[in-house]
């Protein structure tokens, strides 16, 4: 069907954007993100059959060179925006990205689906979810992180952007070559999940021990509070 795409956007989008108002504000801050990657995938899906046209349909020169460029940049301006206008915050920075990374990489999935549903498998769907969904939130995630290192240093923003940018788009080509390599194949399925775990148990590790910090000031100044 020649407007599948605009019409599993419909269907998506609409639900989503309808269950707003009736969330909490922080919930309603991911799942608006998770909208804006959404619109970002359909957006980029225009951007890329057009230079798939121009390049005479190389699908192979397209997705190593061209889509990882397109795809991290539309999918970096929003946190840009949102890094540099609304807030810094670390943490509402990593969950408001990785939303709008997984926004696109479920748009994505389910258009690839629709279109393949013959040809598509249970390993098919493990692998697009642990390996290419993981890495567009890994690179949007990267970015969004960085920006809150970039934002409080102004002499670092304009050239702390474009290299965050630069390494999103080096690590999705690098994702993207391997996956399409016959003899690397695997190593790039297992690539997302090399990165996602580490980061994930250092994120844990700092959040208990910023608790136990935060405990032992209390309790420092109950201490003192008694003394008194």
């Amino acid at each position: 069907m020649e407007n599948m795409i605009y019409i599993l956007y419909i269907c998506m989008f609409v639900p989503l954007l309808l269950s707003l108002p009736l969330m909490q504000k922080s919930s309603r801050g991911i799942m608006i993100f998770i909208l804006i990657g959404i619109s970002a995938a359909l957006f980029i899906s225009e951007v890329n059959g057009i230079f798939l046209q121009l390049l005479g349909y190389n699908s192979l020169f397209v997705t190593t060179t061209v889509t990882p460029a397109t795809e991290e940049i539309i999918k970096g301006i929003p946190i840009l925006i949102y890094a540099f206008v609304i807030t810094d915050n670390r943490e509402k920075l990593l969950a408001s990205s990785f939303a709008l990374g997984i926004g696109f990489a479920l748009f994505e999935n389910t258009f690839i689906l629709v279109n393949s549903v013959e040809s598509v498998s249970i390993g098919w769907a493990v692998i697009r979810g642990f390996s290419t969904a993981l890495m567009h939130g890994i690179c949007t995630v990267a970015v969004g992180y960085g920006m809150s290192f970039v934002k409080k240093k102004k002499k670092l923003f304009y050239c702390g952007t474009f290299s965050l940018l630069m390494m999103a788009i080096i690590y999705h080509g690098i994702f993207n070559m391997l996956v399409q390599s016959e003899q690397l194949k695997y190593l790039g399925f297992v690539l997302p999940a090399a990165t996602y775990i580490p980061v994930i148990i250092i994120l844990v590790l700092n959040a208990k021990n910023k608790k136990k910090s935060a405990g032992k000031n209390l309790k420092k100044k109950t201490n003192k509070e008694q003394i008194n």
